[in-house]
Parts: C-alpha cells; sequence; structure tokens
C-alpha cells in the first residue's frame, strides 16, 4: 500500500493507529497531525484485513471528510477506499433515516427542509398562530426550535406549549411531518430516536460497522453522543479523536464534557496523547501552554516541537485603534519586501467582526490585497449597507435601488403588495419610485391605512433631505438623529438570534457613523464624497480580486481560524471586555474564551504579535481599555512586552537600515 508508512509516524501517533480494538481516546493537540492519525488508522485496518465498509469516520464538515478520503487514496487501493464510510453527522444521519424513518410515521421518501424552507414555513405557521397583539421574529423562533431540538426535545417541554414561541414549535413540528419533510436539526433528532426505540435498527447499524471514529470530538453535543453511543455495540470499537483545549463553541451546543467524561460513556479506554507539533515555533506553543494551564477542567497535555529557535511573542500596546490599524498595515508592507513572503503568508485574527473595518481601510489604503474568512467585508454586511442605502436615498429621493432598500426598514407599515403597486405605478409613468409615491393615482390604489403610511414616510424622507442639504450643517449629527428615529438599531437587535450578534450588528452601525464622523473631519465634500469613496473602495476591492482572486492577506475572526495556520499572525484586541468577552463573565464562560485564545495562538507557525489600544471606539464614542486578564497569565520569559511609542522612538540601527535597503534592492531585482 503506497504511500502508508508506519515508520513515518512518532511513537504516540503509532500507538493511535495500531491500538484498533476497544474504547480509544487520541487527545490531539492542536498541529499535531491529528487527520493523518485518523487516515493512517484506516489505512491500518484494512491492512489487517478489515472489511472496509464496516469502517465509520465521522466528521463535522464535507470538506473534512472530503480531506480525509483523498488522504485515503493515496494510501490503500482506491477501490477499498471508497467503500470506506467517511461522512459529516448530517450525511450519515440520512442514510439512517432513509431505512427507518417509516417506523417513526415519515415515508421513507422524505424531504429535508433547508434553511430558506424552515423560515418560510415557520413565518406562515406565526401569521396562523399569533394573536393580534403577539409579535414573534421568525429568526428568533427558528433559533429557540433548533436549540430546543439541539437538547433532545421533540416537542415544546411542560409549561412552554401555552406561549407563542411554544405554540409556534409544536405547530411546526406537525406540520412538518404532515409534508414528509424534516429539517436539518431533525436529522439527528430522529436517528437518535430512531435507534434508542427500534432495536432491529439499531442492530443492523450496529452489525454493518464494526470500527467507528469520531473527529473534533470536543465539538459534539449530547444528541451526537447518544448516536455514537446506539451505533457502538458491544465491542465498544470507537476511536475519538479531539482536543478539550480547543473547545470554542459552547455558544451553539457543543459539550465539552463529552471528552473531559470520555469514560464514563466508554469505559477503560486507551488514551493516547499527541503532543508533538509539526507547526509552531517552540516561543508559540510555550506561550499557549502557560495560558491553557489556567483553565481548571482540562486534560493535562503539553505542546512541543523539535525544530529550535524561534522569535518571542510580541505583545504590543497601542495607543488606539487607529494605530493598532495603521502599524499592521505597515508592518505587513514591511515584512512582505524584507523578506520576500506572499501577502497570503499573513493572517489578522480578531474576536469580533466589528474589529475589521478599520484594518480593512488600512489595508485598502496601502493597496494590500486581503480576503476575509468566515464572515462578510465589513462594507458588505446588512446593516452597513442599510446605512448607506439610507443616507444615499435622502441625498437622492430617485435612487430607487437605496430607495427600495429602506422603505419598510424597519416594518413601517408598506407591505410588500403596497411596494410592488408602487413600483408598477413608477413603471406606469416612467418616473421614479419615490415620485410615484407622492402621485395621487398610486394614492387612490391604497387602502387608508396604506396611504397614511406611505404618506409618513415620504414626509419623513423629505424631511431629512431639506436638513441634509442645507449649508453649512452637522450631517453627521443629522444622520445620527434619523437612525435614532428610524428605531433602527431597536429593530435590528430585534431581528438577532443572540445578544453577540446584536452587538456585533450594533458596533457595526456605530463603526460606519464613526468612519462618516472621520471622513468629514479630513475632507469638506460632505456625505455625497464619503458615500462615493465607498462606492470607489469597492471598486477597487473587485479590481484587486480581479488580479488575484482569493488571494491576499486573511482577516477572519478567532472561531472562524480554527483549523487553519499562518506564518505571520497578528491576533489584535487584547483586552478586557473584547478577549475575555464581557458576557463571558456573567454566563460564567471566561474558559472557553481562555480556550478561544488558545487557538488564536497555535495559529501563528513563525511570527506571532498580539496587539491591545489604550482606548477604543467602541458603542459610539471612544472608551478607555484595559490589557487582558489573560495577558498576566502568558509566560514573560516567551513574551516580550512593547509599546508602539517606544518602538517609534527607538533609533533605527545601521544594520536594520542597511538590511532594509537590501531587502528594496532584491525586491526591485525580482520585479
Amino acid at each position: 500500500m503506497a504511500g502508508f508508512r508506519l515508520f513515518d509516524l512518532n511513537p504516540e501517533q503509532q500507538k493511535a493507529v495500531l491500538t484498533t480494538e476497544g474504547p480509544l481516546l487520541i487527545l490531539a493537540g492542536a498541529g499535531t497531525g491529528k487527520t493523518r492519525v485518523i487516515t493512517a488508522r484506516v489505512a491500518h485496518l484494512i491492512a489487517e484485513g478489515v472489511d472496509p465498509g464496516s469502517i465509520l469516520a465521522v466528521t463535522f464538515t464535507n470538506k473534512a471528510a472530503n480531506e480525509m478520503r483523498e488522504r485515503l487514496a493515496a494510501m490503500v487501493e482506491k477501490s477499498k477506499a471508497k467503500k470506506v464510510l467517511m461522512s459529516t453527522f448530517h450525511a450519515l444521519c440520512v442514510r439512517i433515516l432513509r431505512t427507518g424513518i417509516e417506523r417513526l410515521g415519515y415515508k421513507r421518501n422524505f424531504s429535508i427542509y433547508d434553511e430558506g424552507d424552515t423560515t418560510g414555513l415557520i413565518k406562515k405557521i406565526i401569521t396562523r398562530t399569533a394573536a393580534q397583539d403577539e409579535k414573534l421574529d421568525p429568526g428568533l423562533a427558528k433559533s429557540l426550535i433548533s436549540k430546543a431540538k439541539n437538547n433532545g426535545w421533540r416537542e415544546p417541554s411542560p409549561g412552554d406549549e401555552k406561549s407563542l414561541a411554544g405554540a409556534v414549535f409544536a405547530r411546526y413540528q406537525t406540520e412538518l411531518k404532515a409534508l414528509n419533510a424534516v429539517d436539518f436539526d431533525d436529522l439527528l433528532l430522529l436517528s437518535v430516536q430512531l435507534l434508542e426505540e427500534h432495536e432491529e435498527v439499531r442492530r443492523q447499524w450496529q452489525e454493518r460497522f464494526r470500527y467507528l471514529m469520531v473527529d473534533e470530538f470536543q465539538d459534539t453535543n449530547s444528541l451526537q453522543l447518544r448516536l455514537v453511543s446506539q451505533l457502538a455495540d458491544a465491542r465498544m470499537n470507537v476511536a475519538v479523536v479531539g482536543d478539550d483545549d480547543q473547545s470554542i463553541y459552547g455558544w451553539r451546543g457543543a459539550e465539552v464534557t463529552n471528552i473531559l467524561e470520555f469514560e464514563s460513556h466508554f469505559p477503560n479506554p486507551t488514551v493516547v496523547k499527541l503532543e508533538q507539533n509539526y507547526r509552531s515555533t517552540n516561543p508559540i506553543l510555550q506561550t499557549a501552554n502557560t495560558l491553557i494551564r489556567n483553565n481548571p477542567r482540562r486534560r493535562p497535555k503539553n505542546l512541543w516541537s523539535a525544530v529550535a529557535g524561534g522569535e518571542k511573542v510580541r505583545l504590543i500596546a497601542m495607543p488606539d485603534d487607529r494605530e493598532e490599524a495603521q502599524y499592521i498595515g505597515d508592518d505587513i508592507q514591511r515584512r512582505q519586501m524584507e523578506d520576500g513572503l506572499k501577502w497570503e503568508d499573513f493572517a489578522i485574527l480578531f474576536r469580533m467582526n466589528a474589529q475589521s473595518r478599520l484594518l480593512e481601510q488600512q489595508l485598502r489604503h496601502l493597496k494590500i490585497p486581503y480576503k476575509v474568512i468566515g464572515g462578510k467585508s465589513f462594507f458588505d454586511r446588512r446593516e452597513v449597507k442599510d446605512l448607506l442605502a439610507y443616507a444615499s436615498c435622502v441625498l437622492n429621493t430617485d435612487d430607487d435601488v437605496s430607495l427600495l432598500r429602506i422603505i419598510n426598514t424597519p416594518a413601517r407599515g408598506m407591505s410588500p403588495g403596497v411596494v410592488e403597486k408602487a413600483i408598477a405605478h413608477s413603471t406606469k409613468l416612467q418616473c421614479s419610485v419615490w415620485q410615484a409615491l407622492g402621485d395621487s393615482g398610486l394614492q387612490a390604489e391604497l387602502s387608508s391605512r396604506a396611504s397614511t403610511a406611505v404618506a409618513q414616510f415620504v414626509e419623513f424622507v423629505d424631511r431629512y433631505e431639506t436638513r441634509l442639504n442645507q449649508p453649512l450643517v452637522d450631517q453627521p449629527a443629522i444622520l445620527r438623529e434619523l437612525v435614532e428615529e428610524t428605531g433602527y438599531l431597536d429593530d435590528l437587535r430585534r431581528s438577532c438570534k443572540t445578544p453577540e450578534e446584536a452587538l456585533s450588528r450594533e458596533t457595526n452601525v456605530r463603526e460606519m457613523l464613526k468612519s462618516f464622523d472621520e471622513y468629514g473631519a479630513a475632507s469638506t465634500e460632505g456625505l455625497r464624497g464619503f458615500l462615493d469613496e465607498m462606492l470607489l473602495r469597492q471598486e477597487r476591492e473587485e479590481d484587486d480580486d480581479d488580479d488575484s482572486k482569493g488571494s491576499g492577506v486573511t482577516l477572519i475572526t478567532l472561531h472562524a481560524a480554527k483549523g487553519l495556520e499562518f506564518p505571520n499572525v497578528y491576533l489584535v484586541g487584547l483586552e478586557e471586555g473584547i478577549i475575555p468577552h464581557d458576557r463571558s463573565k456573567m454566563e460564567g464562560t471566561v474558559d472557553e474564551e481562555r480556550r478561544l485564545l488558545y487557538v488564536g495562538i497555535t495559529r501563528a507557525r513563525q511570527r506571532l504579535s498580539i496587539t491591545w489600544c489604550q482606548q477604543r471606539f467602541k458603542f459610539g464614542s471612544v472608551t478607555p481599555c484595559n490589557l487582558s486578564s489573560f495577558a498576566k497569565e502568558l509566560p514573560p520569559e516567551f513574551v516580550s512586552q512593547e509599546s508602539l511609542k517606544q518602538m517609534q522612538n527607538t533609533p533605527v540601527t545601521v544594520e536594520s537600515a542597511k538590511a532594509r535597503f537590501d531587502a528594496m534592492r532584491a525586491m526591485l531585482e525580482r520585479l
């Protein structure tokens, strides 16, 4: 079997591969080669004569499953590799339900509803169920239903069925079943129900899969643990791979106790620790090790690298978030030039999406290509586009695209039917939608209530258009009044599924208003000039993408960075209230915040710079900041504490200046 050589593995990896019988817990620290171990273990089982069709490997994403398939295909005969089921949890559940869901009262040809189907059905149910004075946001209802199902509830809990949310949940489940449909949460919930309640189905699947492997076990919830337990027969050939130190998804249901208490579910397991890291330098690893030891409940492990040397981690104090962004942009540009690196060798990690705004602006200013992963570009976010649409509409009421975006945002009594009539009337008269709204012909087609709503909207836009176009007015202040009068922020909060999402979106609005303040201080062109600048920036970004699709510096949240690695990492905002997040102290999740920082640190391969600001623009004003309490837990022997002011006042040495000129000369020669 070309490609599979046991002696290529270190001793701990070999032990994990060779332990084939009974429960096995593989504690795989960051960068220790867990995917390699999983696929090598499957290859070894096949080499030992195990039927490939009796091997099941489960993970969370299609990307991870595909990577495992590709690696296995390079290790064993392709015909055998194809017989191994490497699947996501959801895909596995579809297979289980297709063979036995009729026992639960469904037909075998059931439909699977996606996000859009689910939201549409919930909207209809709310409309039919809610009393006249009752309101329930469909997004919130969907989130509550999903949370209930992942807790194992197939119906509202006692006492909740009388609430509107409980009634919607009950009706939703009834209608789904009547439609012979399931949603994504049902796939797991119903599979567990089927296996637990029907022994013959359970035995069928236990006999098929004699060897089970589960990747990223620290991310499993209680239902996924129950599913694995039902698939395991008396032989208990269950191997799980995970790292409790990287459990960062508690907010979406993951239970770190699954890996911490593995022995209570699968008695007398073999435990193998993978601690040799193949990614990072020892200073980075020792920084991560020292930090995470402060978590009281964890399985001890100590990452190390066989490669000596490496720069110290830098912890840099910044005067404010603007200088933080300027420093990072300049440092990336300098290192890229001096060291001959690619833009893809750099990543900027942050806790909250709103932190990316100044970073994006600075990279654009320096013409450094970048890509945003794990979230939209700041300028592509819904709330930012809404605010720009409001500004554009009050400056140019004939801007149909902007007007239609904000005409019923927030809801102001103009239904889709009213908007459709306005569009049709504008087409008939060959005028803008704004002009159509004020036409008596349209008013005659509308009900009294709709006509009043249209008149109020026209008066509102007309009033702000007049104010903003007067000379020498404080346009930023007027725009803030507009946002306040519309109740936009309150409506935005209600539409969010979690308090964290609401805070993030509200912060984005305030960041956008701050951006206009800053533009006004540096330019005399006012709001129109600001909007033009936003458009030009977006065009430049599209041009950059044409030159190098998918390339550039990576901007990414700490949550989305899990599983990735970069040679040079800038981890921004190590401040109390950002990480650890303020809410974590109230909710008792500081340990998860520490794990999140640990994940961020271990993304860096060669260089890691961590920054914090002495003041930052938050919630509409400049706010003093304190260095995160986590900073006290970083080892001084591996972390150098610096400040931007000290660095700026340090004279450049002759050797450093010569090195820079040599780098510039080398770069010009390459061109």
